[in-house]
């Protein structure tokens, strides 16, 4: 019994070769890590990884969770697993990319897409490759939709990302927290922001999200709009969204989806914001933010690897 219990395991585990990566990007360098399927000859189509917004490192893993789910190092075994090669990165000022050269001040939305499409023309120059596929995840999908076509990208999936600006998901999640006369400022301060325009007063339970040093940060992000940007793609495009994501809801897919109707979408049942199957039990939702047991969705993989494995032909506009 022990026996076939090993061999199961064995036959179950990722037969993959990993290794570290880098890229020099902005006068500094961000890390990450290529995971490349062994036992398969020729080239292999590649995709590039990114994770969502904050802290959030190339696993998928975030210092603001309660502990590790390592979501998108899973995936990238997934992805292996089918014959897929990939690549995930810390981004600037994130884990290993955390150089004393990037502080929160000098982030923009607009450097981490610049990074991306950098890591796409690499992936491209590389002869292993096929072909080059780039998945975003919640912040991620914006990065990636505007990423793919700067970098040349021959495909691009968008996980669990917004169908709206940064600042109108901002209002819409705090109308219903905010006494009205803190609403009325945090909408203030978001119309300044929107029209590029830093706020020096900030009433102190509103700082730590309009704190003096991520303004710039949040005045670059709000002028990307992921419906502009997924509408002006010219590759097959995958939208990838959870039924039970508690922070990206359905809708926002489906806002994806009307600006782009020629890209394929797929709602994986049960799944939440970290990809996981927990369906409608709350107490798994809960422990899956700190769970790496618990694996992701299988749905999504197998919906991932037979997009990048069999893409649709390009888009016509």
């Amino acid at each position: 019994m022990k026996l076939l219990l090993s061999l199961m395991m064995l036959s179950s585990s990722v037969l993959a070769a990993q290794r570290p990566v880098s890229l020099e990007v902005g006068g500094g360098v961000v890390y990450g890590t290529e995971l490349t399927p062994d036992g398969v000859s020729g080239k292999v189509p590649v995709v590039l990884l990114h994770s969502g917004s904050g802290p959030t490192d190339r696993d998928g893993n975030s210092n603001m969770l309660p502990g590790p789910n390592d979501s998108l190092k899973m995936v990238a075994e997934g992805l292996a697993r089918h014959g897929i090669a990939s690549v995930r990165y810390d981004k600037r000022a994130i884990g290993a990319s955390a150089l004393p050269i990037w502080k929160e001040e000098n982030l923009r939305l607009d450097d981490y897409i610049g990074d991306a499409a950098a890591w796409l023309r690499k992936l491209h120059a590389d002869p292993r490759f096929s072909r080059v596929v780039m998945a975003g995840h919640s912040e991620g999908a914006q990065i990636a939709a505007e990423a793919c076509a700067q970098g040349g990208a021959d495909a691009c999936v968008l996980i669990a990302g917004t169908g709206r600006t940064m600042d109108e998901i901002l209002r819409e999640q705090l109308k219903d927290k905010l006494p009205p006369a803190l609403m009325g400022e945090s909408d203030d301060i978001l119309a300044s922001l929107k029209q590029g325009k830093t706020v020096d007063k900030v009433p102190p339970p509103l700082m730590v999200l309009y704190r003096p040093d991520v303004q710039p940060y949040l005045i670059s992000a709000f002028q990307h709009d992921p419906r502009k940007a997924i509408a002006a793609l010219k590759m097959p495009v995958l939208i990838l969204q959870g039924t039970s994501d508690i922070q990206v809801p359905q809708d926002e897919a489906r806002l994806l989806s009307a600006a782009a109707p020629q890209a394929k979408l797929v709602i994986v049942e049960g799944m939440n914001h970290l990809l996981k199957i927990v369906g409608d039990d709350q107490a798994l939702q809960q422990k899956s933010y700190a769970s790496p047991a618990l694996p992701v969705a299988p749905q999504l993989i197998d919906a991932l690897s037979t997009f990048v494995n069999a893409p649709a032909k390009p888009q016509q506009r």
